[in-house]
């Protein structure tokens, strides 16, 4: 007869892989997240850097050119600022998927220690039986 413990272990080797699979998919999602940051921060500072760099204006047309770049620029940055917020909700949603693949880990990893710990038990108190019954054994003879 095999143990309720050792029935268990499909299903923890199975929350296992998952919890890892889920983990990976986070670190992913992080360094999506940290990409996306740092291109907005590049955008910001390069619409800075053009921004403060164009005072010196020769012409009408040179200065419209410029606030046309400028206004691009603006535009990229608002589509990164989406961005790096849709990252940012999508890393919360990998976090959940990972911290409830862990705790279901951590759940079942607890019920096949309390099963193995019971069967300890027992096999304790039947071995501490047949001592006993021995004992008496000997002691009538």
């Amino acid at each position: 007869m095999t143990s309720r413990a050792t029935r268990l272990q499909p299903a923890v080797e199975q929350a296992r892989r998952r919890s890892a699979d889920a983990l990976s998919r986070f670190a992913v999602q992080q360094q999506l997240l940290m990409k996306a940051e740092h291109q907005l921060s590049e955008l910001h500072r390069y619409r800075e850097e053009y921004a403060h760099h164009g005072d010196t204006m020769s012409s009408v047309s040179a200065m419209l050119n410029r606030q046309s770049f400028i206004q691009r620029i603006d535009l990229a940055i608002a589509q990164q600022t989406a961005e790096v917020e849709r990252l940012q909700r999508q890393l919360e949603k990998v976090r959940d998927q990972w911290k409830q693949s862990h705790a279901r880990e951590r759940a079942l990893d607890s019920v096949v220690t309390q099963h193995l710990e019971s069967e300890r038990r027992a096999e304790e108190r039947h071995e501490q039986s047949e001592i006993d019954e021995r004992f008496q054994h000997r002691r009538s003879s």
